[in-house]
């Protein structure tokens, strides 16, 4: 196993040092789920939902949480990001939300950690809002589903490749 680039030599935590690092294009997905009661979703697509338009609400946050990834995650560097994008999905097999997110920036380290973030605040956004209709909610499989750039390379979940 490699050595934990967040834990210092004395053991503590440290940042690490991205100083000497070439800028590459970096880009990084997530993905996550929200499941909830058939007749939520039904509130939702109505418009009668009690707090408004939750998905558009719910995507705005998941932008807005990306950009303050740093100030969240104690070692995450702050980064210039370049584009973020949310879109969440009515699944009405699940039943319940597909939410995912993609993340973009030029620089010296990955951006895994502000999609994971937008994805995380746009679910507990669905679930602050529908809360009042459904106490039932579940927030699940919140994962990286690929990146790209860097000194790793590519990756993606789904492929067999890796």
């Amino acid at each position: 196993m490699s050595k934990l680039t967040h834990v210092g030599d004395d053991g503590r935590a440290a940042m690490v040092d991205v100083s000497e690092k070439v800028p590459t294009h970096r880009v990084a997905t997530a993905g996550g789920r929200l499941r909830c009661l058939p007749a939520t979703l039904e509130q939702v697509q109505a418009g009668t939902t009690p707090k408004g338009s939750v998905i558009q609400t719910a995507e705005l946050a998941g932008i807005m949480a990306a950009k303050r990834t740093a100030e969240l995650i104690p070692l995450c560097h702050p980064l210039p990001l370049s584009k973020v994008a949310v879109a969440i999905e009515i699944d009405e097999d699940l039943p319940g939300f597909q939410l995912m997110a993609e993340v973009r920036t030029l620089g010296v380290t990955g951006v895994e950690m502000e999609a994971l973030t937008a994805v995380s605040v746009a679910c507990l956004t669905l679930f602050d809002m529908l809360k009042a209709i459904d106490r039932t909610m579940t927030i699940e499989a919140i994962q990286v589903t690929a990146k790209s750039g860097g000194k790793s390379g590519s990756w993606a979940k789904d492929d067999p490749a890796r």
